[in-house]
């Protein structure tokens, strides 16, 4: 069946902006990725109903079956969901996660020692950002609840510190993963930068979004900094109300389920610990396992480059599955109790997991009517060398938002910014790179259609459209401080004079931020 290209055309817009209005409008995200991928299909078949039809369905089976076998990938993703939220679940039922809340009470005595043990934990747990923000969450959340803070809140500091800290973090799925990219690119064009890692290294300080969302995340965190939507949140959080309870309970909620009494902290960590130790064993040797088979010498950095993630995060999530039912009849629950708990607790993820095939689904199709190569041939040859970091992560931002997905940003994009860099000014080769990852990463957290911001909520029992309202105005502070950030770097080839300006933004920001909260 062939399809109609829409490369060179503004009408590769229509779908992702289509499903994205719609979503922000009528706060249903899941009709309105239904739209966007509808409209996305029948413009690719020309509006013939019957190629429509076919392709929708060839779009729905390759999520879950790929050159004639199963779709590992995504399946492996969603049995993590679901087994994790039989995890949580249980150890809700078991009384765990109330202990734990019981004694974190004792040694966390102020709503800003919940969220900055919420944070640290987000910094710490760095391996994935899938696995960041569903398992920092599940161990979060007992505590923020208790000293009601909003599960927007709880997103906002999940989604913040998930993809910022893995993004410049070269011992993660996502550095491995930008590092092979980039080593990749860099020597098919013949630049030495060093080495792929020494070059990586080299973009952290220049990705100026992830390191000042960082920064304004702790600001919003230590001082209560709280505007917009995230106000409102808070207010009613104040008053026992967490989230919109107009709107049933968010995925990742088990709210029916009893809670025995006799509960211990090691039922919470025991489980984590396990999930956490799995996941990372199974990720380094799966990908050594792909080292080995390439005939590729070990070491650390290579098997993260070559991990298998979905694989990994499946087993882990097993694992630790596993040790939970050990405690659970180590407790002498009931098993009634304990099947009840699974049940529920893998109901629970079925709408995060119903939104993410649908944001698999509308990105495939926003692939396939080329969005992102319609963006890009805007930019080439339109602006002089010093204005193109600035361009590169507005750029990428608006590919991310509209795409939904950072690491496919991160494919559409780099490669443009290399060939630019070299045609034009070698020594913002760096810099261009490092505006694509940090576009790429603030588009990814406004997008609704984003398979982080759908899994931040899931972690933190938001409901989806109100963790995309309430992260927006934080976000794009920060937008604004890189852009003026990546304008002086392009202008100055100042990477510290860069990093100033930035500072001093960030600091005006947050000091007017507490100037307006001193006057409610």
């Amino acid at each position: 069946m062939s399809l109609t290209s829409y490369a060179d055309s503004a009408l590769s817009l229509i779908p992702p902006l289509l499903a994205i209005s719609m979503a922000v409008v009528t706060r249903k995200v899941l009709p309105s990725l239904g739209v966007g991928i509808l409209a996305g299909i029948l413009m690719l078949t020309q509006f013939d109903l019957g190629a429509a039809a076919t392709h929708l369905a060839q779009t729905v089976s390759g999520l879950f079956v790929e050159d004639g076998g199963a779709n590992w990938g995504n399946l492996y993703i969603l049995l993590f969901l679901v087994i994790l939220g039989a995890t949580t679940a249980l150890i809700s039922a078991s009384g765990s996660a109330r202990a734990f809340a019981d004694w974190a009470r004792q040694r966390i005595r102020t709503k800003r020692d919940a969220k900055l043990l919420t944070m640290a934990l987000g910094v710490v747990v760095f391996i994935d950002d899938y696995f960041n923000s569903l398992v920092v969450g599940s161990v979060s959340r007992p505590i923020t609840d208790r000293y009601y803070v909003s599960r927007a809140k709880l997103a906002y500091i999940l989604d913040s510190t998930a993809a910022p800290v893995c993004v410049i973090s070269p011992v993660s799925s996502w550095g491995a993963y930008i590092i092979a990219l980039i080593g990749g690119l860099l020597a098919a064009r013949g630049y030495d930068g060093g080495g792929q890692l020494a070059t990586f290294v080299q973009m952290i300080p220049m990705n100026f979004y992830a390191i000042f969302a960082l920064i304004l995340l702790f600001a919003v965190v230590w001082f209560g900094l709280d505007v917009g939507p995230m106000l409102r949140h808070e207010i009613k959080a104040q008053k026992g109300e967490l989230y919109d309870p107009e709107r049933g309970n968010p995925p990742g909620t088990n709210a029916e389920l009893e809670e025995a009494n006799n509960g211990s902290v090691a039922g919470l960590f025991g489980p984590i610990i396990t999930l956490v130790v799995a996941t990372a064993s199974f990720m380094v040797a799966s990908g050594a396992a792909e080292l080995a088979d390439a005939g590729q010498a070990f070491s650390i950095l290579g098997a993260f480059e070559n991990t298998n993630v979905g694989y990994s995060l499946f087993n882990g999530s097993v694992a630790g599955l596993a040790v939970t039912l050990v405690f659970a009849f180590k407790q002498r629950l009931e098993g009634q109790l304990i099947v009840q708990a699974v049940i529920a607790g893998a109901r629970s993820m079925l709408p995060a997991a119903y939104i993410l095939l649908f944001a698999w689904a509308i990105g495939g199709i926003i692939g396939e009517v080329e969005t992102g190569k319609y963006l890009v041939s805007q930019l080439e040859g339109a602006i002089a060398p010093e204005y193109m970091p600035m361009v590169l992560f507005l750029l990428a931002g608006f590919t991310a938002f509209s795409t939904g997905t950072s690491w496919g940003t991160f494919g559409i994009m780099l490669p443009i910014a290399a060939d630019m860099a070299m045609g034009t000014d070698t020594t913002l080769m760096l810099p261009m790179l490092s505006a694509v990852l940090a576009g790429a990463v603030f588009g990814d957290h406004c997008s609704p259609i984003s398979d982080t911001t759908i899994l931040s909520s899931t972690g933190a029992g938001c409901h989806h459209i109100d963790h995309v309202t309430t992260q927006l105005p934080y976000a794009l502070m920060v937008a604004g401080i890189s852009l003026v950030g990546y304008l002086v770097l392009g202008m100055t080839h100042s990477l510290i004079t860069a990093l100033l300006v930035c500072s001093v933004l960030v600091t005006l920001v947050i000091a007017l931020l507490k100037f307006k909260q001193s006057r409610y």
